[in-house]
């Protein structure tokens, strides 16, 4: 196992700037997800750190080497791509072998490391078929094996979930992140995802354009985005934004509707802002505080009701426990929770806070 260190690393395809000057620390053991839209340079990044695309400028460090200029090879890492990049004609045994056998490890090693990571990853009694004879999630769960036999310093995850459907998507990251509390070795994912995000990382980077947003735990960057991109990144449904002026200690919507000051946000009277509320944050009300709505549609999930109404012309999200039977048309009354709310300059879209 070893940290990871991203020194003002930059990145040029030609002329344009693809990574501009990222720099962040992965402490030893930790599992480090980048997040972000498409675009935002976050596999390219990963592929630097693999040594897979030339760095333009900056270090990169694995544990205590600076590895700008080492081959792949020679980094000590593993890789685990999107498509499973499998030998075809090797069967699963074979797959999993193949870069112990290029090492020069001996027979009786190979065959204890191959069964530890199948026992690990339950491949035992498909060691004999072929990736053609294997689901989605078992030839991800292969491709996974064939980088544990190496025991690297860091695994490398370039969104190996994305060709899987939702229900094998849930259950293949309860597997990862499993599977790196068994083994505590320094791991890198990439996704866009920001589920996968949340629910597997110790630590999110938030990339946009090439840059970082932000870096936290998963419930830092939910409760407290240092901006609107971040806020409406992180959450699932995403945060509700609401256009409005500063008045009088509150916030006046368009049309004349005000919503009590966040408690954790401070602005000028005067000031252009954007309110920030979570669809699990508003409640229903039926007293004189909180703003009515219309109702647009309703859509029942089991679990909880998601609402979509509009305030001031922009359309709201809103999440309750309870059913309801809303007809699209009803006028309801909702409450956003000033405690949780966030307020974001119009401007800039940095939050502002308290």
């Amino acid at each position: 196992m070893a940290s990871v260190t991203i020194g003002a690393v930059n990145k040029y395809f030609g002329q344009s700037h693809i990574i501009k000057g990222v720099s962040f620390d992965i402490t030893d053991g930790e599992f480090c997800v980048l997040v972000g839209p498409s675009g935002c340079g976050k596999s390219t990044l990963l592929r630097m750190i693999a040594g897979l695309e030339e760095i333009s400028g900056g270090e990169i460090s694995i544990g205590t080497k600076v590895v700008n200029n080492m081959p792949p090879k020679e980094r000590d890492i593993a890789m685990v791509f999107q498509n499973y990049a499998l030998y075809p004609h090797m069967t699963v045994l074979d797959n999993m072998s193949f870069s112990l056998m290029l090492a020069n490890i001996d027979k009786a090693t190979i065959k204890t490391q191959v069964k530890k990571a199948a026992d690990i990853l339950g491949l035992g009694v498909l060691l004999d078929r072929f990736p053609r004879q294997l689901s989605g999630g078992q030839r991800q769960r292969v491709a996974m094996g064939r980088a544990i036999v190496r025991n690297p310093k860091v695994f490398l995850f370039d969104e190996p979930l994305s060709n899987l459907d939702a229900k094998l998507r849930v259950s293949m990251r309860t597997e990862i992140k499993e599977l790196h509390q068994r083994l505590k070795t320094t791991s890198i994912y990439v996704t866009h995802d920001q589920i996968e995000a949340m629910t597997m990382a110790d630590k999110i980077v938030v990339m946009r354009d090439g840059v970082v947003e932000q870096i936290g735990t998963p419930l830092q960057l939910y409760d407290f985005p240092v901006n609107q991109f971040v806020a409406g990144f992180i959450g699932s449904p995403s945060m509700n934004f609401l256009p409005g002026v500063v008045r009088n200690g509150q916030v006046q919507l368009e049309g004349g509707a005000t919503l009590p000051m966040p408690t954790q946000a401070r602005a000028i009277e005067g000031q252009s802002v954007v309110y920030g509320t979570r669809p699990e944050h508003i409640e229903l009300t039926s007293g004189n505080d909180g703003v009515n709505t219309d109702v647009i549609v309703v859509e029942p999930t089991g679990a909880d009701t998601q609402v979509f109404t509009k305030i001031a012309g922009v359309e709201v999200t809103s999440v309750f426990r309870e059913r309801h039977d809303f007809r699209p048309g009803t006028t309801i009354r909702l409450k956003p929770d000033s405690t949780r709310a966030q307020l974001f300059d119009a401007s800039s879209g940095q939050r502002l806070a308290a």
